[in-house]
């Protein structure tokens, strides 16, 4: 993910690029922090914030703001994908559906355009059980 990318690569700027790669989830940079700190107490945290800002000055990765007040981060994934988000819990799911991918692409072109690239988020909150057998 991080080799030729013209940049000078620091231990300390590896381990924040091994936080991000093995990042399960989309952490902020607070989170980034904790996790590189705990392999490496010397990095602190205006170093996470200057590499988060050269990593994604150099599209290693991507920025999300998904209404929390805070910056999330992933590695630039192989695949698209989009993220469903709920807004309980701040957990991030990731999903991929190619309904929603080919509806996009039949409206841009219903509307004179050529879809080159997008992003799409849901915000949800979990269904209850009692709203489940609602409609069961």
């Amino acid at each position: 993910m991080f080799a030729d990318r013209g940049m000078r690569m620091t231990e300390q700027r590896r381990v924040i690029a091994q936080v991000i790669e093995n990042a399960s989830d989309h952490p902020d940079v607070e989170e980034l922090y904790k996790r590189a700190s705990a392999i490496d107490p010397n990095i602190s945290i205006s170093t996470v914030y200057r590499t988060v800002r050269l990593f994604e000055e150099l599209q290693i990765i991507e920025k999300h703001e998904f209404r929390d007040g805070r910056a999330r981060y992933e590695a630039i994934p192989d695949e698209h994908h989009d993220h469903l988000i709920d807004v309980r819990s701040g957990k991030v799911i990731e999903f991929k559906n190619d309904r929603i991918e080919q509806l996009q692409e039949e409206i841009a072109r219903e509307l004179g355009y050529e879809l080159v690239e997008h992003r799409l988020e849901l915000y949800a909150v979990p269904i209850s059980r009692d709203d489940k057998s609602d409609k069961d």
